[in-house]
């Protein structure tokens, strides 16, 4: 079975972090966020993915090629401009000879992929889509079922009292290659307005797969420290906490520093006399935290230079950066990638860096 993972997307509610790779390469746990996915997929026996790209295309290629070492077989679609969801399917029409799976770029899930095709092929649908369930549906596209989960009505963002449902769409999608002859050629055309209520219309047999798996949408800098601390403090398959220990192996810690909590570390890390890395926290690979630092609930990726005495508490740290000593970076604070933050600077109050910026020292202070 194929899949097609919608990887165009520009990642702007997570800016500054994608300012310099895709919404799909931001690490998670030390990996991009595709690797993951791709595994996920792989489990399940899926053997042959299609990513639509857009943005920074250059940077996934590089970084995943034929796709030999993810065990399946990758391709590579680029869409000159935005074609939306339902689009960016219709472009790659002439690849798909089967029931295929449609992912979001940017869904974290567990879900059981092998027990939504059961249910897919049980139900005789041409279209299934993953529905989860919130508490309040109303920032979401929402789901409205029979009995049976054929789908009834869609509802972009509904006022409180329009519908009972809380189900929404969760934008995974297993499709058969037919419906995708009621989608226009080359034009900018959305699966949510456009495609699924046409199908509703004509009589189409759509069906929604109702599931609670993990599910989290990595769109912005709160959902994505979000999956780092439930990775970390509670794992979705294995255990973290053993993964965190063995990772300590590969990098230099002075005796007297301490490592509390689950904690990630990359290839190379350094972390001087005294200082203290607390989890749930991740620091990519050649990270160097200097004496007498303190790193709590934070996110720093590759190269980051920690100089001694600062003070980081959850916030997210891109790669190169450079803190000065005895700065802090607080909680929500956002430094894109190369940020130089000189000594004795105090972020708060989740201001953000955007990359290559730099402060002199004690530019910034809260009282």
């Amino acid at each position: 079975m194929k899949a097609v993972i919608l990887a165009g997307g520009e990642g702007t509610r997570l800016r500054p972090l994608t300012c310099n790779i895709p919404k799909p390469m931001v690490p998670i746990l030390n990996r991009p966020f595709l690797e993951h996915m791709l595994g996920h997929l792989n489990g399940y026996g899926i053997d042959s993915t299609i990513l639509t790209v857009c943005y920074l295309p250059d940077i996934i290629e590089a970084h995943f090629g034929d796709g030999e070492r993810t065990g399946m077989e990758l391709s590579y679609v680029l869409e000159g401009t935005p074609l939306g969801t339902a689009g960016a399917i219709k472009n790659v029409e002439n690849d798909l000879d089967g029931t295929f799976f449609v992912l979001n770029g940017d869904i974290f899930t567990d879900l059981d992929l092998g027990d939504m095709v059961r249910f897919h092929q049980e139900k005789g649908a041409k279209v299934t889509l993953f529905l989860t369930p919130v508490e309040d549906p109303s920032a979401f596209g929402v789901v409205e079922t029979d009995s049976t989960g054929r789908v009834q009505r869609f509802l972009e963002k509904p006022a409180p009292g329009v519908t009972t449902s809380h189900w929404i769409n969760g934008g995974i999608y297993l499709m058969e290659p037919e419906v995708l002859a009621h989608a226009p050629a080359g034009e900018f055309y959305m699966f949510e307005r456009g495609l699924f209520p046409k199908l509703l219309e004509m009589g189409v047999p759509v069906y929604g797969y109702q599931a609670s798996p993990y599910w989290i949408d990595l769109g912005t800098p709160a959902s994505y420290s979000r999956v780092h601390h439930d990775l970390l403090e509670v794992g979705l398959s294995g255990n973290w906490a053993e993964v965190s220990s063995a990772s300590h192996e590969h990098s230099s810690i002075d005796p007297s520093a301490k490592i509390l909590g689950p904690v990630l570390l990359g290839a190379d890390c350094y972390i001087g006399p005294g200082s203290l890395v607390q989890g749930p926290s991740v620091l990519g690979a050649g990270c160097k935290v200097g004496s007498n630092s303190t790193i709590i609930e934070s996110i720093l990726w590759q190269n980051v230079v920690v100089e001694g005495g600062a003070i980081l508490e959850k916030c997210i740290v891109g790669s190169g950066a450079y803190i000065g000593e005895v700065a802090k970076v607080g909680e929500r604070c956002i430094l894109g990638d190369n940020v130089v933050l000189g000594k004795g600077n105090h972020m708060d109050r989740g201001m953000v860096m955007w990359p290559g910026m730099s402060l002199e020292p004690e530019a910034v202070s809260f009282h």
